[in-house]
């Protein structure tokens, strides 16, 4: 197994960690109440996937 012969300094260290990048989360449309949700899941609004009732509604909307 190789192994590092010598410390890597702080900035190389930065520079290769630079590059690691997350990408923002998709979102879709609930064909049932047209509020934002992640595809392949339940609504976290009305609880239903795929024209089913899977879920309570776990975000209320609060007036006021």
């Amino acid at each position: 197994m190789a192994v590092p012969k010598r410390k890597m300094s702080r900035s190389n260290t930065r520079a290769r960690r630079s590059q690691w990048k997350t990408t923002a989360t998709t979102l879709t449309t609930c064909p049932q109440c047209k509020s934002n949700m992640r595809p392949h899941q339940a609504c976290p609004t009305c609880g239903t996937y795929n024209g089913r009732q899977y879920a309570e509604a776990l975000r209320t909307e609060h007036a006021g």
